[in-house]
C-alpha cells in the first residue's frame, strides 16, 4: 500500500483512537451493567441492568470494534509500522480480531440469552458468566494499550528481512556508523 499522507494519516489516527477508546468505554460500561445484574438482589434491577447490556451489544460493541480494526489495518498498512513487521502490532491485530470474534459469538449471544430469560420472569442461573465476557475483554483492551504506547519487543521476521538482514541493535549500531575525517 502506498504510505498515507500526513493529514490522513492523522485523520486515521484520531478515528483509530476514538473508537479504540469508546470499544473501552462501553466495556467498562458492559462490566459496571453486569456487575449489577450478579450482585442485585432485586429482580427488576437485574432485568434493567441485562436490558441495558443488550443496547450496548446490540448497537454499539460491534461498531466500535469494527472500526478500531479496519483503521488500525488501514494505518498499519499506510505506515511504516506495517501489518506485520512489528511484534506488538501483530499482536494488536490479533488481540483484536480474538475480541471482536468472541464479542460476536460469545457475548451477544450470552447478553441476549440472559435478556430473554429475565424478561420473561426468569432468574439467571449463573450471573457472573455476563462478568467473564466483559472482564476479559477489559484485559486485552488495556493490554493492546500499553502495547501502543511501549511499542515493545522489537521486529518480525518478516520486518527484519524488509529491514535488510538486520538482527540485532547491535549490528544496527554498528551500520550506521559514519566514518569521519
Amino acid at each position: 500500500m502506498k504510505p498515507l499522507k500526513r493529514p490522513t494519516r492523522r485523520a486515521l489516527l484520531v478515528v483509530h483512537v476514538c473508537a479504540a477508546a469508546s470499544w473501552l468505554g462501553v466495556t467498562l460500561g458492559l462490566l459496571a451493567l453486569a456487575l449489577n445484574a450478579s450482585t442485585s438482589k432485586s429482580l427488576a434491577t437485574t432485568e434493567s441492568s441485562v436490558q441495558s447490556m443488550k443496547v450496548f451489544t446490540d448497537w454499539l460493541v460491534l461498531p466500535s470494534a469494527l472500526l478500531t480494526f479496519v483503521t488500525g489495518v488501514v494505518l498499519s498498512l499506510g505506515t511504516a509500522w506495517g501489518l506485520a513487521r512489528h511484534r506488538w502490532v501483530l499482536t494488536k491485530l490479533l488481540l483484536t480480531a480474538a475480541t471482536t470474534t468472541a464479542s460476536v459469538f460469545a457475548l451477544r449471544p450470552g447478553v441476549n440469552e440472559a435478556a430473554e430469560i429475565t424478561s420473561g420472569g426468569g432468574s439467571l442461573n449463573a450471573p457472573l458468566d455476563l462478568v467473564m465476557g466483559p472482564a476479559v475483554s477489559l484485559c486485552a483492551y488495556l493490554l493492546m494499550m500499553a502495547l501502543s504506547v511501549l511499542k515493545p519487543w522489537g521486529l518480525t521476521r518478516r520486518g527484519r528481512r524488509l529491514r535488510g538482514g538486520v538482527t540485532s541493535r547491535k549490528a544496527l549500531d554498528e551500520r550506521s556508523l559514519r566514518q569521519t575525517a
